[in-house]
């Protein structure tokens, strides 16, 4: 530590940061290999390439360091062009602590602080990568409780460790294939391969293949089977490797979460910047009997979904239940919701239809126009079917209610999402109409928080219920415009 109190991070961070630099190198180095190779064996100049990526590393953990002091975190980087992050410790929302392979063979961790975003450093978060994992602990807790007023230990009594809330079971690995996740690393798996064959030359001679050709279907028919075995196996892989040892407990007036399995992370959520949860309920988890639960933190917006994530997919009356336990009350999740009358309905299906008819006859127009078979035609006709029953499906979901100090909304049938928010945590209401929305009565009834994704949109609400919800939350606010 220097006189001004500057600290640098652990030295042990000389050895993870040039083989960082070194791995984000990588494809310059090897084209720097392959064109050694080619002018005929290798050359002393080629040590360069490995000695610049190891010295960027070495500068990097030297021109590094932070402070704690004034009611203040900051974050020192650079030396030429230095650039300083700070914040005030009352603004932190959370506190993660993530730590790779490498960092755990090393005994270090990651700290990243959660305050929100801004324009510029201030306020920004902050990162410190390279910590003793006990000193992260030890911040930590200095952090949480600095920056609000936690509970504090009683003096002489051992702090036991509070139960978890909620574990991860293995048997809840069976949603993972119903989520977007494996399909998303296949595709990518499937890209890298398809470049990669693309300009390698591995054209060979199917005509003298040892096996049988397969008649064209039955060929289709298994690149399907293998493709969606591929996409499980990923799904269920990626599930294990994100959430092993998944546990949410409740402590010191913070919410913990611990997940990982290569990667480990432990995101401390301040108890009082929790405004509310959202249960999502995508139509594959949701046709299975499962959800997701996220916190809605004050301060952190939907770029850090991972910083807020409470339930990884889980059977729904896992997710109800700790929705119950974090809002500290299990009546918002539970309650029966009020609908929007039969105008919203009439409005799901008339979008849905309308929506599949242009569609399908923008379809046909091309089709006449290649001059398609006949037979080319009668996929059209499940289109206006799939639209009647994503509106049926999207008009039983919506729906609102104000339960115990909580304004609940629920709508969406592709991706349903009920949530849960705090009243005290509404800073005011917008009411938007279209000029369809007016002609039937309705309007969209949107809550501004400071949290999440800054709102919540109850959509299609017919307007003496928006307006008598929003004078019920915010009497003083909305009163003041009602005649």
């Amino acid at each position: 530590m220097t006189d001004d109190g500057w600290q640098r991070l652990d030295p042990r961070m000389m050895l993870i940061h040039p083989v960082r630099e070194v791995v984000r190198f990588l494809p310059p180095l090897i084209a720097l290999f392959v064109a050694g190779v080619a002018s005929g064996g290798g050359r002393p100049w080629q040590l360069v390439g490995i000695l610049v990526p190891v010295a960027l590393g070495l500068y990097r953990y030297f021109t590094t360091s932070y402070r704690i002091a004034g009611g203040r975190v900051e974050l020192k980087r650079g030396l030429v062009g230095r650039h300083v992050t700070s914040t005030q410790l009352d603004r932190v929302r959370t506190v993660d602590l993530t730590a790779t392979a490498i960092h755990r063979v090393l005994g270090l961790t990651t700290l990243r602080i959660g305050t929100g975003t801004g324009a510029s450093g201030e306020d920004s978060d902050l990162e410190l990568d390279g910590l003793p994992t006990a000193r992260a602990e030890e911040l930590r807790k200095e952090l949480l409780r600095r920056s609000t007023v936690l509970e504090e230990p009683v003096p002489g009594e051992a702090a036991a460790p509070p139960p978890p809330v909620v574990e991860l079971d293995p048997a809840w690995v069976r949603y993972a294939p119903l989520t977007t996740s494996g399909l998303v690393a296949t595709a990518g798996i499937l890209g890298v391969a398809g470049q990669i064959l693309g300009n390698a030359d591995l054209s060979v001679e199917l005509d003298r293949a040892p096996w049988p050709g397969l008649p064209g279907w039955t060929a289709v028919l298994l690149g399907l089977v293998v493709l969606l075995a591929l996409v499980g196996t990923l799904s269920v892989a990626g599930y294990l490797v994100t959430n092993w040892g998944f546990a949410l407990t409740r402590s010191s007036g913070a919410w913990h979460l611990r997940r990982g399995l290569l990667t480990t992370r432990e995101t401390s959520l301040d108890e009082e910047r929790v405004a509310g949860v959202s249960m999502g309920e995508p139509l594959g988890l949701r046709l299975a009997g499962g959800a997701r639960l996220t916190a809605i933190v004050t301060g952190l917006d939907s770029d850090h979904p991972g910083s807020s994530v409470l339930v990884p997919p889980a059977p729904v009356p896992v997710v109800t239940r700790v929705a119950g336990t974090v809002l500290g009350t299990s009546a918002p999740p539970t309650a029966a919701l009020t609908g929007h009358g039969p105008a919203a309905t009439r409005r799901r299906y008339t979008r849905a239809l309308g929506t599949a008819l242009a569609l399908g006859a923008a379809v046909a127009a091309g089709l006449v126009a290649l001059g398609a078979p006949w037979w080319a035609f009668v996929p059209l006709l499940v289109l206006p079917l799939a639209a009647v029953l994503l509106a049926a499906d999207r008009a039983r979901a919506l729906g609102h209610a104000l339960v115990e100090g909580h304004v609940v909304a629920r709508s969406g049938s592709l991706a349903r999402r009920r949530d849960h928010l705090q009243a005290a945590h509404v800073i005011g209401w917008n009411l938007r109409a279209t000029w369809f929305q007016r002609r039937v009565g309705l309007t969209s009834l949107i809550a501004t928080t400071a949290g999440g994704r800054q709102s919540v949109t109850l959509p299609d609400v017919p307007e003496p219920l928006a307006v008598g919800l929003a004078d019920e939350t915010l009497p003083h606010v909305v009163r003041q415009f009602l005649v």
